[in-house]
């Protein structure tokens, strides 16, 4: 029965749902009768947290009996695929059965549903988005495979490009590629990137390099070791498209991708159950706040709003 399949679960559904799936459950179980807007609203509005509010919803779905739960357990699948399977539900089949079925994972982006993108669109915790902004998305995309020195040629970097425009355009981004550029050509690809005329209406940016690397540097192709170096400072990347220089990205999240070396080090090292931990101690430097002027003007960090995600750890190589 579905409603004993509810009971089996209730301690892992409680800790594993979010909000905002509960708020979807609870729209679902209402348009199909139920739920009542009361009902629905005592398991919003009675409860202060969410685990409050999971243990409301299942109690109160599982006391209508098989028909109520079975459609929940249905909503829930629907919805959070993943969730349902990690809970080994079925819609009234024995345990066993449900524990049998075999995971599937989407290749493909699954489109949110319109109940869904309402509850994160007035999220004050979440960056707005808006349909304008979700057209004017940007993305920037370079990639060096073939590099002066042969050696250095980056095999397989065709496929990792085509994934990765791949991705960005199912997230509505238009891409501006770059293929085999020079330290001097990826700087001025991103100043060019950063008066691109969609910045003003985006809701956010990615960039995305692939090269070779060192610590804070990105190799151009026509790097030669300690003959000819050829090399694009990570930081412009800030600079160009920090608070400071492009205001049209003011607020907005911009994701630094890098997939290059940052080092020459294995990165691996030998580890003992028994380490000794040492902490440096980290001074604080000092703000006078009488020196600011109390005008239009405001103090906004340089670097805000950035996610940086890179392909090794400082001064490691990439495995």
């Amino acid at each position: 029965m579905a409603d004993k399949e509810l009971a089996r679960v209730r301690g892992r559904f409680v800790e594993k749902v979010s909000k905002a799936l509960l708020k979807q459950l609870l729209d679902d179980l209402l348009e199909e009768g139920l739920l009542n807007e009361g009902e629905t609203d005592s398991v919003l509005e009675d409860n202060s947290n969410k685990a409050d509010m999971a243990r409301a919803l299942i109690d109160m779905v599982k006391r209508k009996g098989d028909k109520a739960s079975r459609k929940m357990i249905e909503h829930l699948e629907k919805r959070d695929p993943t969730l349902y399977s990690e809970l080994g539900l079925s819609c009234g089949q024995p345990p066993a059965a449900a524990s049998q079925k075999e995971q599937s994972w989407s290749s493909e982006l699954i489109a949110t549903t319109d109940s869904f993108w309402r509850t994160k669109l007035n999220d004050k915790n979440i960056y707005p988005g808006a349909e304008k902004s979700i057209s004017s998305r940007v993305a920037l995309l370079i990639t060096n495979r073939n590099f002066s020195d042969e050696r250095l040629t980056r095999k397989g970097a065709e496929v990792d490009e085509e994934n990765m425009d791949k991705l960005l355009r199912s997230l509505h981004y238009e891409v501006v590629k770059y293929k085999d550029l020079t330290g001097k050509m990826i700087d001025e690809a991103l100043m060019n990137f950063s008066k691109h005329p969609k910045l003003k209406e985006t809701d956010s940016v990615f960039v995305v390099i692939m090269s070779h690397g060192k610590r804070g540097i990105v190799l151009g192709v026509n790097h030669r070791e300690e003959v000819e170096p050829d090399e694009f400072p990570v930081d412009n990347i800030y600079k160009y498209l920090g608070s400071q220089k492009c205001s049209a990205l003011l607020n907005k999240p911009k994701i630094i991708i890098i997939q290059a070396c940052r080092g020459e080090s294995g990165g691996s090292v030998m580890v003992s159950d028994s380490a000794k931990v040492v902490c440096d101690d980290v001074s604080q430097s000092h703000f006078d706040e009488n020196s600011i002027v109390d005008d239009s003007a405001r103090y906004v960090h340089k670097e805000k709003d950035f996610i940086s995600l890179l392909s090794s750890t400082p001064g490691h190589a990439t495995l």
